[in-house]
């Protein structure tokens, strides 16, 4: 039976820095959807939610009100998407401050170890901490170590 955790952290606790060597860009639909879906694709495959999708499944999300470009950020190295972590923001309930997720993160195997993760991780936690964020959260499968160990290095719990 598949046990998924939904992990916190605050915002106003510092974000850590990180150094790289790719670039960090934002999502541009224009350019960047199929490669980004066949990286995905890649990423998760066999995953029940995250794999297998379509171009329809991503246009479809992109039409959601929640979505935002300039939240959504891709690791670029020798102009290829090799990581990725795409931001939501819920505005869903009326007596609550809303909360940043990081809605999908993933990493290219072939570049794994390398802190893509953590780099586009902490882009987008800079980006809600901007937006006047002040709590983050995600979900995670409860096996998935490597996700579990990056994200409590980032604050989460």
């Amino acid at each position: 039976m598949r046990h998924i955790l939904k992990i916190h952290r605050s915002l106003d606790d510092p974000i850590p820095d990180t150094e790289h060597n790719f670039t960090i860009e934002t999502f541009n639909p224009s350019i960047h959807k199929q490669e980004w879906l066949d990286l995905n694709n890649k990423i998760f495959k066999g995953h029940p939610d995250q794999g297998n999708w379509a171009m329809e499944d991503l246009e479809n999300r992109i039409t959601e009100p929640w979505f935002d470009p300039k939240g959504f950020f891709l690791a670029i190295e020798d102009q290829k998407i090799v990581g990725f972590c795409w931001t939501k923001i819920h505005h869903d309930f009326v007596h609550q401050e809303p909360t940043g997720e990081l809605y999908i993160v993933g990493v290219d195997s072939d570049f794994a170890g390398q802190g893509i993760g953590q780099a586009v991780s902490i882009a987008a936690m800079n980006y809600l901490l901007q937006r006047d964020i002040k709590d983050a959260m995600l979900y995670v499968d409860a096996d998935n170590e490597k996700g579990l160990a990056l994200y409590s290095r980032l604050g989460f719990n």
